[in-house]
């Protein structure tokens, strides 16, 4: 940290009298009004010394808090704008959820290719941080979603050409601001620490401070002026080197919750900002303390600053720590706190299921879908552990309501379906977490994290119910204290990474300009001329022509490229491909056109036109999706061909037949109203503030200007081309919907003439049907559901003469029949299919009689049931026997199949099974 040692100087804490001190518990630099102060002030080196004990003059609500600091900026010349949504992903593809303000700005403004929209202005974003999620309830400060108080400077250099320019504040002001702000607050100024301890983060970094209070961090100061360099002089302790940049960044965050607890004094920050909710959830319940209890409860609280996980090894240690302190036994201690931490946690996750669900995000298997499901599926057995009887999305709604959520109605409709969906999977991965302890019980292993987070993974088994499980087979469960940290770790590491492939062409293409794209000019133009600027041999045959304009698209936003032709008098070039590389058009073709030459470039118009139509119909679609399954519904993908087009929604349920009938009604009618498709393009920060960030469907530009579709009341940031009028989209055919993975539907269309092509194609099949059925195609549906039904029918007959053969077989002496450890056991050939075995098999343990059937129908099947308390493990016997026809088999001990290719073998396999019954009896 020496390196930095001087940036931390600055000549405000010369004039204020401030000390720079080394703590004596930790060793951190920090410094302090008071000369004689010992340590650093933040936990573990400190207790909370506010509680009963308010560090400021008057006692806030969060909302009061909230405006007090935005007023505060406001007062000494910040502009206050407005939060971001908490999902992150739909401004910037490298992060999936909002964890501080300074993300509301990134990459964008920070890099210096956009202007921010006010500077310097101040903000208060609900954040969201997974990795907090197992300090929750336990420190008595931790939430895991909360509002952060952001005041923000951009600097940079004059004349360097970055979207802004000049001084606006640096360290020395940022400081005072801070102290100020305390001061307008009425704190005691000697209990002030800043701790000094640099950040990084994203290729940046600077120094920084922590500013502690009465045991508390409330806020952070950091001021980003490095960018990360292999030859930097500035070693951090992320161990890379860093260097100056000419940008200055002042990034700061102020929990606005703490800020509301500090001015409380409460037991935890939870009772000041849900006090509500927590006397809620304490009375259903059943949470009653004595007030010796109470007592202990809020002494304990005092010292709950060392539980977290990030400080400490053992958290349960930490405990017994602060039991001893306290005088009671550590259990004891345990047994009054763990209902509260449960209660804490409900009340944060509720909060944060509110803010996830209010902006859109649908709970599925990956990215902010699975870490919307992990937060949901942890409240719900919170609320079974602790006793907590209300629906859970009753709680999610309390929250809902507090934060000014509009569509609170499909908030619990989404919750409602993840719980029972929740409830469907515990009955599933309840089998799999009692096969997983049998395998360790019989190592004798404790079952690792590894395994407890593929569980939870893959079937969302809780560590808790997998511990419950295992100790009935007294097998040991290694569960972290950071549990879900991480598994939200794991998840929250899948974010889209920009594209790093270099050109082949190396640095010719770099050194070329820019090439003009006239199809943003004129979309129904088809023709155009251009100079060739280079033209690069491929690899693969073929050649890639730079032109200096084109009216060829090239392929994105699920857009594929245009074809057509380059012509000079001499060569004509097919155009078979069209990508784009940092704004350079390559036109992939089988003919060299020659470098320097004069061209004529045609595009394919029929190819052109039905993707413009596809492309406008998808915004079209989208837009009628919205209205119909509800505002949560955001573009998941797209593509577009020119028969059809597809359009992945996220939802949290699959679309009905009434559903797509009426987004395909909305979606025409938006045709025949016949409006114009414009364009625009509007700075980004406007265009953002205007629209939202739903602008985004498509993915996310670059640059200060975008460019903006208007059809009809839809309106996206899209590059592709599209036609002048809706009208021009003829109709719209929605050919099929389906759900391509959990939280994710599809719909697939066609429009114009694709449409007619496709319902064309839909009636031929209907005429066929009928012409098969010898019926009208109006009676295909009634002639089709009456042949099924006899069908049906005709099946259950089968199965039930199947069952009553069986019963004939089993009643008659068919087989050799053993005893083997008390129970008789019949070992019979039946060549039949593999149901007619299982349901012999079925009627042999009916009457309490172990069973191996053999057929030789398809090379040589066994399957072999076993009764109740026969000692028997079907899997191993299975597993024996079709090892002596060259295959494997398995299953559960009572039920099991297999077989082998070698059916000449299966009579002595046959022979052999009574011995093999022994052995697997005395195994």
């Amino acid at each position: 940290m020496s390196e930095l040692e001087e940036e931390y100087k600055l000549q405000y804490f010369e004039d204020e009298g401030f000390h720079r001190l080394e703590c004596s518990a930790c060793g951190d630099h920090f410094w302090t009004l008071d000369g004689s102060r010992e340590t650093c002030g933040e936990p573990p080196c400190a207790e909370y010394s506010f509680i009963d004990n308010p560090g400021f003059d008057e006692a806030l609500s969060l909302s009061e808090m909230r405006e007090t600091f935005l007023s505060f900026f406001e007062d000494h010349d910040h502009e206050r704008v407005d939060p971001y949504p908490v999902a992150a992903n739909r401004w910037r593809d490298d992060v999936l959820l909002t964890q501080a303000s300074i993300y509301d700005f990134q990459p964008h403004v920070t890099s210096g290719q956009s202007p921010p929209p006010a500077n310097p202005l101040v903000v208060s974003q609900p954040c969201i941080r997974m990795q907090d999620i197992d300090n929750v309830g336990k420190t008595g400060r931790h939430t895991m979603a909360f509002e952060m108080g952001g005041h923000h400077a951009f600097n940079a250099a004059e004349d360097s050409d970055y979207a802004y320019e000049g001084e606006v504040y640096w360290k020395e002001e940022c400081v005072e601001y801070c102290v100020e702000f305390f001061e307008s607050l009425g704190a005691d100024m000697g209990e002030l620490t800043f701790i000094e301890d640099p950040w990084v983060g994203g290729g940046n970094a600077g120094p920084a401070f922590e500013v502690i209070y009465r045991g508390l961090e409330l806020a952070t100061l950091v001021f980003m002026c490095f960018e990360q360099d292999p030859d930097g002089e500035y070693e951090l302790k992320d161990g890379n080197t860093y260097s100056r940049m000419d940008r200055r960044v002042i990034d700061t965050g102020y929990g606005i919750e703490r800020w509301t607890w500090m001015s409380q004094g409460t037991p935890t920050v939870y009772e000041a900002i849900y006090p509500d909710m927590i006397d809620f959830l304490k009375d259903n319940a059943g949470v009653d303390l004595t007030s010796e209890e109470a007592a202990i409860v809020h002494d304990a609280a005092r010292l709950s600053g060392s539980l977290d996980i990030d400080d400490v090894d053992d958290v349960e240690a930490a405990r017994a720590d602060i039991a001893a302190e306290l005088g009671v036994d550590v259990d004891r201690l345990r047994d009054l706190v763990e209902p509260l931490e449960d209660i804490y946690a409900i009340s944060d996750h509720a909060r944060t299921l509110a803010y996830m669900l209010g902006d859109g995000i649908v709970p599925s298997n990956v990215g902010t879908g699975y870490l919307a499901r992990m937060v949901l599926r942890r409240t719900k057995r919170l609320c079974d552990n602790v006793g907590v009887d209300a629906p859970l999305d009753e709680l999610v709604d309390m929250q809902a309501e507090r934060l000014g959520y509009r569509n609170r109605d499909t908030i619990r409709d989404i919750v409602r379906t993840e719980v029972e969906k929740y409830r469907e999977t515990l009955d599933r991965g309840g089998r799999k977490v009692r096969q997983l302890a049998d395998e360790y019980a019989a190592s004798g292993d404790p079952i690792p994290t590894e395994e407890l987070i593929e569980l939870y993974d893959s079937h969302g088994i809780q560590p808790d119910m997998v511990e419950e499980i295992a100790a009935e087979r007294d097998v040991a469960v290694e569960v972290p204290d950071d549990f879900y940290s991480l598994v939200a770790n794991r998840h929250d590491a899948e974010t889209v990474e920009a594209d790093s492939e270099e050109s082949v062409h190396g640095e010719r293409l770099a050194d070329l300009p820019e090439t003009d794209r006239l199809y943003y000019e004129d979309q129904e133009r088809m023709e155009f001329e251009a100079m060739v600027l280079d033209v690069f041999e491929r690899e693969d045959d073929g050649y890639d022509v730079v032109l200096d304009q084109t009216m060829f698209y090239p392929e994105g936003g699920g857009q594929p490229a245009d074809h057509g032709t380059i012509t000079t008098d001499d060569v004509t070039a097919e155009v078979e491909d069209v990508q784009i590389v940092d704004g350079v058009v390559l036109h992939r073709v089988d003919e060299d056109p020659g470098k320097g030459e004069f061209v004529r470039g045609g595009i394919d118009a029929d190819r052109r036109r039905r993707l413009m139509r596809h492309h406008t119909a998808t915004h079209i679609v989208g837009h009628a999706a919205r209205e119909v399954l509800g505002d949560h519904i955001r573009q998941a993908g797209a593509q577009k061909h020119t028969d059809s087009a597809r359009l992945d929604v996220r939802h949290y349920e699959p679309i009905t037949r009434e559903q797509v009938k009426e987004i395909e009604r909305l979606a025409n009618e938006v045709v025949m109203d016949n409006t114009s498709v414009t364009q625009e393009w509007p700075d980004r920060h406007e265009a953002e503030a205007e629209h939202g960030f739903d602008l985004y469907q498509g993915g996310i530009p670059a640059g200060e200007q975008i460019r903006l579709i208007h059809v009809d009341e839809d309106v996206q940031a899209c590059g592709g081309t599209h036609v002048a009028r809706t009208g021009d989209v003829g109709a719209i055919k929605l050919l099929n919907t389906e759900r391509i993975q959990d939280g994710v539907e599809r719909l697939t269309f066609a429009a114009g003439d694709a449409a007619i092509e496709a319902t064309q194609t839909t009636e031929d099949a209907l005429y066929d049907a009928a012409d098969t059925l010898d019926v009208s195609p109006q009676d295909v549906p009634e002639t089709a559901e009456r042949f099924f039904s006899e069908w049906k029918e005709r099946g259950k007959t089968i199965e039930q003469l199947k069952e009553e053969l069986a019963e004939v077989r089993a009643a008659g002496d068919d087989g050799e029949e053993v005893d083997v450890g008390g129970t008789p056991a019949v070992i019979q050939r039946l060549d039949a299919d593999m149901d007619e075995l299982r349901a012999t098999a079925n009627a042999l343990v009916e009457e309490g009689k172990i069973a191996v059937i053999g057929s030789g129908q398809d090379g040589a099947q066994f399957v072999v049931a076993v009764p109740d308390d026969a000692g028997i493990d079907a899997g191993e016997v299975v597993g024996e026997l079709a090892s002596k026809v060259g295959g494997g088999g398995g299953g559960p001990p009572d039920f099991a199949q297999g077989g082998g290719p070698d059916g000449d073998a299966l009579d002595d396999a046959l022979d052999d099974a009574p011995d093999v019954l022994e052995q697997v009896l005395s195994a």
